[in-house]
Formats: structure tokens, C-alpha cells, sequence
């Protein structure tokens, strides 16, 4: 069916750049298309703009709270590239008539293997050591094996349990605690969060944003934390205050952590200044498989939905 009088903004800002099918699919069904133009996540007053008189949306992680929807007038369908919706408010959605779609297989085994490869990246100081040797320092650092470690997964949907599947493998051993209590016919073991955060040697988030932003992870539970181990988070910025794991790392009760997602994107604050964090630009979709389904799947999403609404 052709769209022709629809018009799709496309906010995520690599959309497209690794295969042009999605954006195809929109043109074939006459759509017309715009797109982020700033290179990052957009602001409320930009997604304002840019979305303004737009059918639907290919969201990326920016907000669409009550006020954001309010001006976006005659939109129909906003289609998330991702699982995480936390970013949009639901009910406002609902009670504007406009239907909210995502794609919750499609980044599970992206984020699950950086997940796991942060985690061997920490253990066996692999950053570190590249780094060294690039400034002609050769310094042998005593790592430890991901085989053995108790694993605290927070957060135990697709991602999370892909986690726990993948740690296995290195003899590692997981246990969850979820927003949702103990969920049935796992074989993963639950445990309550004061128990799971005071057990692990690694605790990875996978859960989606406490409501008002707040932190799930600030200096008491972080101090909370086994003097050693080690923090990652891929799901969502807030969950962790950044001053507060700052001031862990440089005090050396925590040994190491590694963030993909924060607060605010591009991330400049004090963590860049610690050599016991990894710090990368939200990629943890960012596999050209996943990526490209992930695409795929969004466009689909929405074309479905507003060719049933026709």
C-alpha cells in the first residue's frame, strides 16, 4: 500500500548507514522521510521540531514525555529501534491515540555479547595493557578468569537471561534479581537485591530506568558492593550515579567498571579520567546483524501499523 500522504521522521543517528534496505522500504511505500540532522540523541525542543506534522517516528532512546507528545500533533506511530521504552510516556501515548511499537528480539544478542566481552575486558585488564604497550611500557597485568565468579545479573528479561547463558559457558556463575520478583521455571537461581549485590563479583544491568531517573546504584549501594568487584552497565544511564561510582573507583573499593550508556550522551565527565573504566559511545546494539534487523524490524513495525490505520 502507498503512504504518500504520510511523513516519517527517523531520529536515531546512524539510521540506515551500514544498509540502506530500511530506509527503502519507507521510499517504496512513498513515505517522506526526515531525518536527525544534529548527529546525537535528540533534546525534548529538537524532537519537537524535527517531528512536528510526522505520521510516525523511528525513535531512538530520546524522551517523549507528556508535554514532547502533546505537540505532536497527528502522529499516529512511534516505533522504537530497541526494546527500551521507558523513555515514552505510555499512558500519554495511549490517551493521544498514538500506538507504541518496539523490537525487543533484535539488540538481545548484541548487548549480550559486549555484555560478556566487557566483562573479560575488566577481569584480564586488556584496555590497560593496549594502552601501556602503545607508550612503550611493558608491564605483564595479573588478571583473573571470568570461570568461577558469582555474576549478578539486574534485570533478567531477553538480555539479561542471554547473560546468564553466555556466562555459563566460561564457568561462571549467575544468579538474578528482577523488578518482578522471582520469575518460574528459570534455572537461574534468584536472589533479593541487598543479597545479590553483596554476593557478586560482577554486577551487570540490564533493567530498564527507575521512575524519576533515579539511581539504583548510588554510593550506598555501591559501597554495599563486594570491595573488588566490578560494575557494568549496558541498559540505561541513570541507574548508576556517576559521581558516586567515580568516588568507589578512585578510593579502590571497587576494582573496575565499564559503561556504555549515561546520563547524558556524548559523555565528558570525571570517569573519562580513570583508567579502571571502560567507557564506549552506546553501542551496544551496534552489531551489524542486530543492527540491521533491528532497523528492519522498526520500519516494518510502523508501515503495518499505519497501513492498518489507512
Amino acid at each position: 500500500m502507498i503512504l504518500k500522504e504520510c511523513k516519517v521522521a527517523v531520529t536515531t543517528t546512524t539510521f540506515g548507514d551500514i544498509d540502506g534496505s530500511p530506509l527503502e522500504l519507507l521510499r517504496e511505500r512513498g513515505i517522506r522521510i526526515v531525518k536527525n540532522t544534529f548527529g546525537r540523541k535528540l533534546k525534548p525542543g529538537e524532537v519537537i521540531a524535527i517531528c512536528r506534522g510526522c505520521s510516525g517516528i523511528i525513535a531512538g532512546t530520546e524522551n517523549y514525555d507528556r508535554t514532547t507528545l502533546k505537540e505532536l500533533t497527528g502522529l499516529k506511530v512511534l516505533s522504537r529501534v530497541g526494546v527500551g521504552i521507558d523513555a515514552i510516556d505510555l499512558e500519554a501515548a495511549k490517551e493521544l491515540g498514538i500506538t507504541v511499537l518496539n523490537t525487543p528480539d533484535g539488540p538481545t544478542q548484541a548487548v549480550s555479547e559486549l555484555t560478556i566481552g566487557l566483562m573479560l575486558n575488566l577481569l584480564r585488564y586488556i584496555n590497560s595493557s593496549d594502552r601501556d604497550l602503545k607508550k612503550g611500557i611493558w608491564k605483564k597485568n595479573m588478571g583473573s578468569l571470568l570461570n568461577g565468579k558469582n555474576v549478578g545479573i539486574i534485570g533478567f528479561g531477553r538480555i539479561g537471561r542471554k547473560v546468564a547463558e553466555l556466562a555459563r559457558c566460561f564457568g561462571a556463575q549467575p544468579s538474578y534479581n528482577d523488578i518482578y520478583g522471582k520469575k518460574a521455571g528459570l534455572s537461574c537461581e534468584f536472589k533479593e537485591f541487598a543479597e545479590i549485590i553483596m554476593w557478586a563479583d560482577i554486577i551487570t544491568l540490564h533493567c530498564p530506568e527507575l521512575p524519576g531517573n533515579n539511581a539504583l546504584f548510588g554510593n550506598k549501594e555501591l559501597r554495599r558492593m563486594k570491595q573488588g568487584a566490578f560494575l557494568i552497565n549496558t541498559a540505561r544511564g541513570s541507574l548508576v550515579d556517576a559521581q558516586a561510582l567515580y568516588d568507589n573507583l578512585r578510593d579502590k573499593h571497587l576494582a573496575g567498571a565499564a559503561l556504555d550508556v549515561f546520563t547524558d550522551e556524548p559523555y565528558s565527565g570525571a570517569l573519562t579520567k580513570l583508567d579502571t573504566v571502560i567507557l564506549t559511545p552506546h553501542i551496544g546494539a551496534y552489531a551489524r546483524e542486530s543492527r540491521i534487523e533491528m532497523e528492519l524490524q522498526a520500519v516494518r513495525n510502523l508501515i503495518e501499523r499505519l497501513e492498518n490505520l489507512q
